[in-house]
């Protein structure tokens, strides 16, 4: 069974204190959805984030020493390292090791603690569990310690930390969602500026349903990182020929096709989905603008065909889930989400007719696939913040 928030926060505190001497701070740290804008963050874009109520809950606490324990409940493994002795380690590690890593690059002084973190943010289903253990430990610290960092310090931080360690060279989207995120909003974020708003997320009688397909193929970090190239790639050609493009955001679709006999194929392609991307993105901040779930819903399944057949992120299991939510009139609206090659699909559907298509959907499944798909009902959430203590 499924702890509620209160209970994870409680599982966690009562975790420290059997493992540590002391009284934790406690801290959640959420996950995050996008609505809409892709793989477009590192291609100083637009994209439509926002923090959820699902995420990772730490307990901290100073030890007064130089020695850091940091241990993860959900899977029984403890990190146990010197403030002077960060170095890459393997999996799950590296993220806090990561943050920890960049702290000290900033000039900071780091301390010993104790911390223990747990949460209900399904791995690998592309809520961004990475960013929320990582932009929780470095909220965590931050307060405890008083280094007076501001939450766009942590999140550009964190994101260094994604890069140098896990090596996964992600855009800003993730622990800026994290950072900024707001109760019941969405954010509409230029990745190039850093500027954003918050558009309320009117969901009247629909719900936002995200199904996990419950697969993460393994090429999904390095296929991330090869999209990230192509782009570059594509970019390098474009501005041999218009020197004052900075990015992908500044080419237009009409542009880009003067390309298309100057670049390879596959890099053309790459470069077409990420303008269109782009452009969806900022007539989908009009439409919630406007109240149009449904002209939404639309775009969000033209982002999927773009991903899957342009930008080539998805797989079996991803397009069979979107396929079929297509099928389901009470769907607004229904793609892949995340960096793809696994994880989930977001769907806007019928509040009242969630139950019914769930149970078509989920046997179809299983029998294609022989995997039992998982599903979670949304809420939007906060940013990263402390919790009252237990």
């Amino acid at each position: 069974m499924e702890l509620k928030g209160n209970e994870q926060s409680k599982r966690v505190a009562s975790a420290f204190r059997e493992k540590y001497d002391g009284q934790p701070r406690l801290f959640f740290s959420p996950g995050r959805i996008n609505i809409i804008g892709e793989h477009v963050d590192y291609n100083e874009g637009f994209v439509m984030p926002a923090a959820i109520g699902n995420g990772i809950y730490y307990a901290i606490a100073p030890n007064d020493s130089d020695i850091i324990n940091i241990l993860a409940i959900d899977l029984s493994e403890e990190l146990t390292v010197q403030t002077h002795d960060i170095k890459k380690s393997k999996g799950w590690k590296n993220y806090p090791l990561g943050v920890l890593h960049q702290l000290k690059l900033q000039g900071i002084a780091l301390k010993g603690f104790n911390c223990v973190f747990g949460g209900d943010l399904p791995v690998g289903a592309g809520m961004s569990s990475s960013a929320a253990v990582e932009c929780g430990l470095a909220f965590g610290l931050n307060e405890i310690f008083g280094w007076s960092l501001n939450r766009m310090e942590i999140a550009k931080l964190c994101q260094q930390a994604e890069h140098a360690y896990p090596g996964v060279m992600c855009g800003i989207m993730d622990q800026f969602a994290n950072m900024m995120g707001k109760r019941g909003h969405v954010m509409l974020l230029d990745c190039r500026s850093l500027e954003y708003h918050y558009l309320p997320l009117s969901l009247d009688n629909y719900d936002l349903l995200m199904v996990n397909s419950k697969v993460h193929h393994a090429l999904a970090s390095s296929e991330y990182n090869l999209r990230r190239e192509q782009c570059e790639e594509g970019l390098h050609i474009i501005q041999q020929h218009l020197p004052a493009v900075q990015a992908l955001r500044d080419v237009t679709e009409k542009e880009l096709l003067d390309f298309l006999q100057l670049m390879p194929s596959e890099i053309f392609q790459r470069c077409l989905y990420i303008i269109q991307e782009i452009s969806r993105t900022r007539q989908a901040a009009k439409l919630l603008d406007q109240g149009r779930l449904a002209d939404l819903g639309k775009l969000m399944f033209a982002t999927h065909e773009g991903l899957s057949k342009l930008f080539e992120v998805s797989c079996d299991e991803l397009d069979f889930l979107v396929v079929e939510a297509a099928k389901e009139p009470a769907v607004l609206g229904a793609r892949l989400m995340g960096g793809g090659f696994g994880g989930c699909t977001i769907n806007i559907i019928q509040r009242n007719a969630t139950k019914q298509f769930l149970d078509r959907l989920i046997p179809s499944y299983q029998k294609q696939f022989d995997i039992n798909p998982e599903h979670y009902i949304i809420s939007l959430g906060d940013g990263t913040h402390e919790l009252p203590k237990n």
